[in-house]
């Protein structure tokens, strides 16, 4: 990946991967998937602006997505 993605970005290829808009609290979204009995909350700041590093790491680990699979949902 040569740049990092926007936020909008982001958020498009979490809700292909099954995630879904639980709500909005000023400039931060939470998205949830559930998984079995489980449920994965991802929450990312921000639409239109290009993440930095070390957020953009934290919400691939917070959705359990290598890059590769980020990749391939953008």
């Amino acid at each position: 990946m040569s740049r990092l993605p926007s936020s909008r970005e982001t958020l498009r290829a979490l809700e292909r991967a099954g995630f879904e808009q639980v709500s909005q609290k000023g400039s931060h979204v939470k998205l949830r998937l559930l998984i079995g009995q489980g449920v994965r909350t991802v929450i990312v700041p921000h639409p239109r602006r290009e993440l930095s590093a070390g957020t953009f790491g934290s919400i691939l680990k917070q959705a359990g997505l290598s890059l590769l699979e980020f990749e391939d949902l953008l």
